[in-house]
């Protein structure tokens, strides 16, 4: 008899085996090239064996497969793509378990035995043996599985059962999964800040933990790590990410009763931490002039246009070099820029989405700046991009150190300058926070309209640059 089944070889004296080629994109992750596996010697041994080497082998590979497009679920996510698995075959889980009395006549409760047997029949391929072996009652006839059920069968076994074993509890990696998916979603500066802090919050814990299980001491564990050759500010921002993480987690997997550890724990008591205003100061005049004749004759085109802006606007780094040419409204009444969420470039929050008036050097730059980008749709292409801001920070950086020692001024010392440029013009605090981005605290700063708010910030930026 021919064997007439997918990869299985004869091989002379040495019988059957199972063959399988590993396809190229998923070699690095198996390490090998082929999956092999004797058979047997006879024809009769190597077809006995086969189905559950081949079933071995799906498996293997969709594992590997998993593997290389992202990391392998978690019990929890097991748990929950089983009800989606479910959900998909017409079976919710909003039911209650039939009475015994009930589970004859519920048509719903015999689909989903239906549908386990038919999963409990790709790993027991002589299940049909126990209905036909009746002549007595030994539980040792049972046929036992050729191998153990995939995680996801498991699961939408779980479904279909309306997980008679229970809910598991979501962990720290459920916890940033969620947030990585639902808060950060493509950002890579964003994707790779979280999985910086939380590889932290593993070291320090020493596991995955359950979100039910953390305490206080925990936070402390993972605080006093973090704070292992890491500045004070660091750990704190560092802490707020778990915070946010953890909160989110707590209201979106209805952790009922939860507390977050993480809450007020800061790296530094606030009476010896540093004041916020002294970790950067404004440039003085003097010094702005200095710099900007630097960058006038020994930094690129791009480079100028940008610090120019920067300087004319009170804007962030980022929210500059992120500029699209659509956002240039050169041909307003009031020349503007606007500052908006997209594809390239993320903003801090939702008030820092705003209109900025262009005044005199600005105004120039950011005219010469949309001719030199010509046909590309971001201002600055070199910097338009992910980590593009952290670049021209770093360039602009330079220019800045040549002119300026103190460690305390950047170019983010543009900002704090504007900021007391409004001040000493005597602007009002709510007529700032409408040129900065910053939020009042009020519910009325959602309130007006955009030309009205770009008048009074143009307003406000004549005062200031007068």
């Amino acid at each position: 008899m021919k064997i007439d089944v997918k990869h299985i070889q004869k091989r002379g004296k040495a019988g059957w085996r199972y063959r399988r080629k590993i396809p190229e994109e998923l070699r690095t992750v198996l390490g090998k090239r082929e999956h092999l596996v004797p058979l047997g010697a006879t024809e009769q041994e190597a077809l006995r064996k086969y189905p559950r080497v081949h079933a071995e082998a799906e498996k293997l590979l969709a594992d590997a497969i998993k593997r290389a497009n992202g990391p392998t679920p978690t019990e929890w996510g097991y748990f929950r793509d089983g009800i989606a698995a479910a959900r998909k075959m017409g079976f919710r889980q909003d039911r209650d378990f039939p009475s015994p009395n009930e589970i004859e006549h519920d048509t719903d409760w015999q689909a989903r035995m239906k549908a386990v047997e038919t999963l409990v029949r790709k790993y027991v391929p002589d299940f049909d043996s126990v209905e036909d072996d009746n002549d007595d009652d030994d539980d040792d006839d049972l046929p036992l599985p050729d191998f153990l059920p995939s995680e996801a069968d498991t699961a939408l076994a779980r479904a279909l059962l309306l997980n008679s074993s229970g809910t598991p509890a979501p962990t720290l990696e459920d916890a940033k999964r969620l947030y990585l998916k639902e808060r950060v979603g493509d950002d890579e500066t964003k994707q790779m800040e979280l999985e910086r802090v939380f590889k932290l919050v593993v070291e320090a814990l020493g596991k995955d933990r359950k979100l039910a299980s953390l305490k206080r001491e925990d936070a402390k564990e993972v605080r006093d790590h973090m704070l292992d050759g890491r500045k004070a500010s660091s750990v704190d921002r560092y802490l707020n990410v778990v915070r946010a993480v953890i909160n989110h987690a707590i209201r979106e997997f209805d952790l009922a009763g939860a507390t977050n550890p993480f809450m007020n724990l800061e790296a530094a008591p606030r009476d010896r931490a540093e004041p916020d205003k002294d970790k950067r100061r404004p440039f003085t005049l003097d010094e702005v002039t200095a710099i900007t004749a630097r960058i006038a004759y020994h930094a690129k085109t791009d480079l100028r246009h940008i610090w120019t802006i920067l300087n004319g606007t009170g804007c962030r780094l980022a929210e500059v070099s992120g500029l699209r040419v659509s956002d240039m409204n050169l041909d307003h009444a009031i020349p503007h820029i606007t500052v908006e969420w997209h594809d390239d470039r993320r903003i801090k929050n939702k008030v820092s989405r705003r209109n900025v008036p262009l005044i005199g050097d600005a105004l120039e730059a950011a005219k010469e700046a949309v001719k030199a980008a010509g046909q590309a749709s971001m201002l600055f292409p070199a910097y338009g991009r992910p980590r593009g801001p952290a670049s021209a920070s770093a360039a602009l950086g330079k220019h800045v150190r040549a002119c300026v020692a103190d460690p305390k001024a950047t170019t983010h010392s543009l900002r704090h300058l504007m900021k007391d440029r409004l001040r000493l013009a005597g602007v009002t605090k709510s007529d700032q926070d409408i040129v900065l981005g910053h939020s009042s605290g009020s519910v009325g700063e959602d309130y007006g309209g955009d030309e009205v708010r770009l008048a009074v910030a143009g307003r406000a930026l004549e005062k200031a640059l007068a």
